[in-house]
Order: C-alpha cells, then structure tokens, then sequence
C-alpha cells in the first residue's frame, strides 16, 4: 500500500466529524462501535456538534470513554440501550438513564438484518482502504459489521492505527457514506495480577482442560489466572468472543498451535480483542488471527462443530439446584447475557466439549457466600438447570450435568466456601434436596488438603490420581464397594456378605482430616473420578496409634495399588506425628501380607489361628 494515496482517491467521501454528525437527524437511533476500536473521534463530535439533535437513541455493545448519553447537559437529547452492561456504563443503569436490552450476543446481527432493531447511523472505526477500496474492522468486529450492514448511513473514522487483521472483517469504501480522517491510539485495558484465589480457580479450571482443547475465554481477572495455568499445555486450539493479552503467552510459549482444532484449523478466531498496545500490534497484519462477526464466532452450531471445545463464563451466583444467575445482583443489572448461554450451548453439543462456570466461592470480602439456597430476589437466570455442566470455584470442581439434585447439592457445597458449607447443607436439608442425617462437619476448622494430592504410576504403566477422600465422593465409594467381588469383600469385611447404605458410606466420605485420613485412588471418566482403592487410618489420639486398612477394585488388584497406598499413607502418618500403625489381615488375603511384609518397615506378626495381626513402628 506504499504510495496509495486513498484521500485522493477517495476525496468525494472524505469529510470532516463536525459535517458527518450533520447527517445525523432527531429521533435517530445512532449505533456506536466497540470496545477499543470505537470512533472516539465521531463521539466528541456528535457531543460538541449536537445542537440539532433530539431525541436520539445510542445503541452499543461495549463503549469505552465519554459518550454522549452520559453527558448530563445531553440527557434529553441522547437515550441509551446497551447490550453489554461495563463497569463504567453501570451507573447509569443505576440512576435509570439508560435502557438493557438482555439478548444473547449471537442474536443481535438478526434483530439489525430484519429491522427489529433499526439502526439509522452507524459511527465506527476502520483502518484505511487499500487498492482495492477495503477496509478491515480490525479488533472490533463483534456485532460491528452488521451494524454497517444495516444501517441507513455508516460514519466511519479512518484511523491508522487501528491494526489491520484478517477474516470476515472487511467493508468496502462504497459500503461507507463518509470517510473522516483521523488518527489516534486505541483505548488500552490493563488486568491487575490475579489474586490467589483467582489462581487456585485458575489452576481447577486447567485441571479439566484436555490437550488438544479448543478454549473460549474472555477479558478478565479469571481469563488472566487460566492462562498462567494453561503453559503446559499441548496444541490448544481458540474459537473466542474475546480476548486479551493473556493470549499472546500462551502462543509464544507453544501452548496454542491450533492444530488440533475441527473447524478454521490453524487459526485464532475471535469476534474482538481488547488490551495494551502490544496486543494490537502483534494481531497487526497477524494471519495466526482472524477476526469474525459475532454471528458466526457465537452460533451454538459453528461452536459445536469444534471436538474438545471448553468455554469458560463466570457467575455471581448459583443455587443449590445449578441455576446460574450472571447478569443482575437481585434486582440491579450488573452485566450481560453476552455469549454465556451461546457457548454454554455450544460446547454442551460438542464432542469431548466442556462447559464451565467459574467464579468465587464469597463475594464482598468473604461475607457473603455465592453458592446459595436459592437466587437472590430479582436475580435473572442466565444458564438454567438443564444447562449447566462444571461449576468451579477455588474449592474445586463440580461436574452437575446429568445429576441429580441431591448429588448437585453436595457437590456444590462441597465447593463452597468451608465456613458456609453447613449454613448450606441445613437449608438443603429443609428443602428435602438431601437426606436429613447428612453429617455437618466443622469444615471451617477442617479444610481440604490440596497438598495431599499426587499422581503415581503402576505396574503396567497406569496413572492413578491418589488423593484425600471427599464428601462428593459417595456415589462412586458406593458404586466401587459393591463392585467388589465376594472375596474382595470377605478379606477386607470379614464377612461373606454386607450392605453398604447410605449411612455407612457417608461415614467414609465425610472425614475429620485433621486426624484420621482416608485416601482414595482414582481414575478419570466421563461422569467423573471413578473411585478404584481406598486406604484409611483411624488414629487413637491418646497412643498415637492407628488402624490402617486398604481395599482394591478386584480388575485393579495385582497391579502395585497396594504398595502405592501403603507407602503413601505411611508417609503422610508420619508426617502428622502418628507413631504406629497396626492392621488385621485374613490368611487368605496373601497379597496384603506380602505388601506389609516387603515394606520398608520391621512388621511384626502374630498369627491367632484365625486372623494376622499386624503392627510396625513409625519414624524408627
């Protein structure tokens, strides 16, 4: 484009802002572009030169700096409707100066095409023409491009540093009713450093995100404490409303290749981007990136079409049956239906997909909890029962989809916060979610022991996540325990036959991990971990002695699961002072005795005609 002169060329549409907002006429309803890329230029135009204007409506998704219909001189002159509720656009929602308009994002363009929602002027930015008379949209393509498409006349700010990118994002200058020259920086947004419980929210979200996956995720704190999670992965793809620079991390150092994605392989799709000058300038004529408009980048049947799609949305609170409540704080709108429920849907569809919620387990500094017995009064449901899948807060992960509402109720309280938890659990018992002799732990006094997890391999090369039991976990201890074969049963029961109701199980799930531990091994599967071994200690606290005892799933016997266990718990007895460990073993049970016996520990024997006992010294 070196020695193009697109003014010349172009003089007949080149105007000045004060003579292009003349085209502007009263009750028009005027849409502004978004996000970074929008004409700041036109704005203050339209407010300096807007004596001859009355009764317009603005029309926006995400608008950043001044606009007019914030301007208390312009109030009767300018009315707001927004499909995007930001943080410095909510306060005039608050004093009930503009209007929302809840619409899922992949829905605006059609209200634009059919005349739904007319558009009489649209002010946007784009780069300069090149040869051929097109102009790229550039970071802000979203709901831009069929603005333009629909409107009666388009305003566009030329601007050259905007950043030139590729995709589904050009308009040709015969599409454009005026061109106004001017250059300037783009608006930057910066994200503070993700606090520790964003990271620990980060790092569960990582946790289910598979190589190869291809992630939607927006701009945010949450966005920003993922991708410190996600460096080592493996050839995640991208299909994404938004994004920030947390993007360009994760390319640079291998993590997003694309090259595993089902659909627009080898490219980043995203509808527009928002962040610092480095951002703009590394999708600047980047063709790793392309930008399309939100009608294809948020149809639940473009995001489907990926295998392995995860998409990542946030909450401000969910009830104990899984409806989540995303766009109001009761009945104050406090954000957007956006593309939650488009990219909920459509990973839901997709094969391998994940869709997941996350958030904070407290809100206003840890006062309140976000995990509720039902949705603040006002509150709007964003993603409903039958939609929701994972919900993680920094406590963890809850998989809902396809369960119950009792099990969704312990699994969601099992990620609350510890000091609300029995808060929970006694509502949930009064609703009859869940059954009224469901133990109440001091779970403020008793966390979970994250350090205690850890991965192990077996004999013929299997990896077994070992880790402390949960209360979520008895469904799967239950379905574990009579799988057991009559033998299996027998040598660690002795007995031929027994029941494992609710209330037993129960007692094995629900654990006072600050004395006795139970660790449970476990293997991933599509509903969830599936619970394969189970080893336990029950401490005297007066001698420091403890019972120890191990059970197998009979097809993972034979493998070195119990040499695993064993090791592993003696370990961790030893750390928290425990001085010796005893155990009563059939005679029949001959691979538990060879376990204790090619342990590293001098086990002493004594045999009663009917039953080992078996005892060995901790710390020695």
């Amino acid at each position: 484009m070196k020695g193009f002169d697109w003014k010349q060329k172009y003089k007949d549409k080149t105007g000045t802002a004060r003579a292009a907002v003349k085209l502007i006429q009263p009750g028009n309803t005027i849409f502004i572009g978004t996000g970074c890329g929008q004409p700041q230029h036109l704005i203050d135009a339209l407010i300096e030169y807007s004596d001859h204007i009355h009764d317009a409506h603005i029309l926006r998704l995400l608008t950043m700096g001044a606009a007019p219909d914030v301007d208390k001189k312009l109030r009767e002159k300018f009315k707001m409707n927004s499909f995007f509720i930001a943080d410095n656009r909510r306060d005039v929602m608050e004093r009930t100066i503009g209007d929302y308009t809840p619409i899922f994002l992949s829905e605006i363009p059609r209200q634009f095409e059919t005349g739904r929602i007319p558009v009489d002027v649209a002010l946007i930015t784009v780069t300069p023409p090149d040869v051929n008379g097109l102009c790229s949209l550039g970071v802000s393509v979203d709901i831009v491009k069929s603005a333009a498409a629909n409107a009666k006349y388009v305003i566009a700010q030329v601007n050259s540093c905007m950043p030139r990118t590729f995709g589904d994002c050009f308009i040709h200058v015969d599409s454009i009713d005026i061109l106004v020259p001017h250059d300037g920086r783009l608006f930057e947004i910066s994200v503070p450093r993700p606090d520790e419980t964003l990271r620990r929210i980060g790092q569960n979200v990582a946790r289910i995100i598979d190589d190869g996956s291809t992630i939607e995720c927006g701009i945010g704190l949450i966005p920003q404490a993922l991708a410190e999670s996600l460096r080592n992965k493996k050839d995640l793809g991208v299909h994404t409303e938004m994004f920030s620079d947390w993007i360009i991390d994760l390319v640079e150092c291998g993590a997003i290749t694309c090259a595993k994605k089902s659909i627009d392989r080898g490219k980043i799709i995203a509808s527009l981007c928002m962040g610092s000058q480095r951002l703009y300038s590394y999708v600047d004529d980047n063709p790793f990136f392309e930008f399309y408009p939100s009608e294809y980048v948020n149809d639940p049947y473009v995001i489907g079409q990926h295998e392995k799609i995860a998409a990542i949305h946030v909450g401000l609170e969910i009830d104990l049956t899984g409806q989540v409540c995303a766009d109001s704080s009761g009945y104050q709108f406090y954000r957007d239906i956006g593309g939650q429920v488009d990219f909920i849907r459509g990973a839901a569809h997709s094969r391998g997909g994940k869709a997941i919620i996350a958030m904070p387990s407290t809100a206003k500094a840890g006062q309140i909890s976000r995990i509720v017995p039902a949705l603040t009064e006002g509150a709007g449901i964003v993603t409903t029962r039958g939609d929701i899948h994972y919900v993680v807060t920094e406590y963890g992960t809850a998989h809902l989809h396809g369960k119950n509402i009792r099990r969704r109720c312990l699994d969601l309280i099992n990620i609350a916060h510890p000091k609300f938890r029995n808060q929970l659990i006694q509502a949930a018992k009064a609703r009859k979610y869940i059954y009224e002799d469901q133990i109440e732990l001091a779970w403020d006094q008793v966390p979970y022991p994250h350090e205690l997890e850890r991965y192990d391999t077996l004999y013929d090369g299997t990896q077994i996540f070992f880790r402390p039991v949960r209360p979520t976990d008895e469904p799967a201890l239950s379905e574990m325990l009579y799988s057991l074969s009559k033998k299996s049963v027998r040598t660690r029961y002795m007995t031929h036959t027994m029941a494992f109701p609710h209330k037993d199980v129960q007692q094995l799930t629900n654990v006072d991990y600050r004395q006795d531990i139970s660790i449970v091994g476990t293997v991933p599967r599509i509903s969830g971990d599936q619970i394969v071994a189970l080893a336990q200690y029950f401490l005297d606290p007066k001698t420091r002695a403890a019972e120890v005892a191990f059970i197998v799933q009979d097809e993972w016997q034979q493998k070195g699961m119990g040499t695993l266990l064993l090791d592993y718990i003696t370990k961790i007895a030893e750390k928290r002072g425990v001085r010796r460990f005893y155990a009563k073993v059939l005679p029949i049970n001959k691979p538990m005795l060879a376990v204790f016996r090619n342990s590293r520990y001098e086990v002493s024997t004594e045999f009663d005609g009917d039953v080992y006992s078996i005892s060995y010294e901790l710390n020695e």
